[in-house]
């Protein structure tokens, strides 16, 4: 039996984001939300936690663990060797991974609709 999971896309490889083809072979869940701030770190997002913050706007999908492989090696490629990144697994009615990132941050790239697309 093959391991799932089921992680939140909220920057490129979401519906209609850029980097989307990636997700191919990945299924659909819903469209969710996580409480934080979000970033224009570069051509990509970064999503700081914060339950005080406003939600950010993201897909789950339900893929592999083959597949989870291969987007955390996209992740890992395409940043900055400099930059701090954390997977993190939230809890609410699902158990549901993304990427943190713990980096600096400048507040005039701050995204603040929270939607990555709509920046």
């Amino acid at each position: 039996m093959r391991s799932l999971t089921r992680p939140l896309s909220y920057g490129t490889v979401r519906r209609g984001g850029s980097n989307h083809f990636r997700m191919a072979g990945a299924e659909f869940v819903a469209p969710a939300t996580a409480r934080g701030r979000l970033y224009q770190i570069d051509w990509y997002p970064g999503l700081v936690l914060d339950d005080k913050a406003g939600e950010i706007i993201g897909d789950i999908y339900q893929v592999s663990a083959e597949l989870m492989e291969a987007l955390d090696a996209f992740e890992g490629a395409e940043y900055p060797a400099s930059a701090c990144w954390q997977r993190c697994w939230m809890v609410r009615n699902a158990r549901h991974g993304f990427w943190e990132w713990l980096g600096a941050v400048a507040e005039s790239r701050r995204i603040t609709g929270g939607d990555w697309l709509d920046r």
